[in-house]
């Protein structure tokens, strides 16, 4: 009721902008129409195990990508909000680098979207920032995504399952193998969490999903630590072909 009260004075004082174009909007935390529409929301029919959107409407919901056939994954599912585009690159960098938190319930909303019902007991994991570049932002956003995502389901948050025990460079024009070398060692199961991570069902949520290296590192750190299943959520996924 207080939150309803205040609202008209709050858009007085701080007029609701698109945080993609800057146009005024209705209400904050939404998009305006033209930059709604700039998003790609990934559609059916999908490639069972990646999500990967398929190009031919007779494939079955069993149908699984060339991708996934020829290197079958170690994860067991990829959910994504939105593929990347320029709509969902500003989005991504007024939420990592602009300070713009509140973007969190949108973004963790346009996850939700494609993120399919998760059966039992799930443990909500954020991809790890190094403590340097936790302190020089002030905020892990792979987190806050994670913490939207397990209060909308009901399940578990760990935010600190999974550690980043040495810094690393920014991955940007890296190679898939590049990165994956940048990443040889640097994330690792949270020993004081191993019990708890042993035997678990985790989705592991990220922000954007370039060549997967990220993704391949922590799953690695995962399944050595004994995690039974594991599924990845990330609000913008890198698919040009898709596009």
């Amino acid at each position: 009721m207080l939150k309803q009260a205040l609202a008209p004075v709050i858009d007085l004082v701080y007029p609701p902008r698109c945080p993609v174009c800057g146009d005024a909007i209705g209400e904050h935390g939404a998009l305006c129409l033209a930059c709604w529409n700039d998003l790609v929301i990934p559609g059916d029919p999908s490639c069972a195990t990646c999500q990967r959107p398929l190009g031919n409407e007779e494939l079955t919901p069993e149908a699984v990508c060339a991708a996934c056939m020829t290197d079958p994954p170690k994860h067991d599912g990829i959910s994504a909000g939105t593929l990347y585009n320029d709509a969902s690159r500003k989005l991504v960098l007024a939420f990592k680098h602009g300070n713009r938190i509140a973007l969190s319930k949108l973004l963790g909303r346009l996850m939700l979207a494609r993120l399919p019902l998760l059966e039992g007991e799930w443990l909500v994991m954020p991809v790890p920032l190094h403590r340097r570049r936790l302190w020089q932002r002030g905020y892990n956003q792979s987190a806050l995504l994670a913490g939207e995502i397990a209060k909308a389901r009901g399940h578990e948050l760990l935010v600190d399952g999974l550690v980043r025990s040495k810094p690393t460079p920014s991955l940007g024009g890296l190679g898939r193998g590049e990165r994956a070398k940048v990443l040889s060692g640097a994330i690792a199961a949270n020993p004081r969490h191993a019990e708890r991570i042993k035997g678990a069902q985790i989705l592991l949520v990220d922000d954007v999903m370039t060549s997967g290296a990220t993704s391949d590192a922590c799953l690695k750190a995962l399944r050595k630590a004994g995690a039974a299943r594991v599924r990845i959520a990330c609000f913008a996924r890198v698919l040009d072909e898709a596009l």
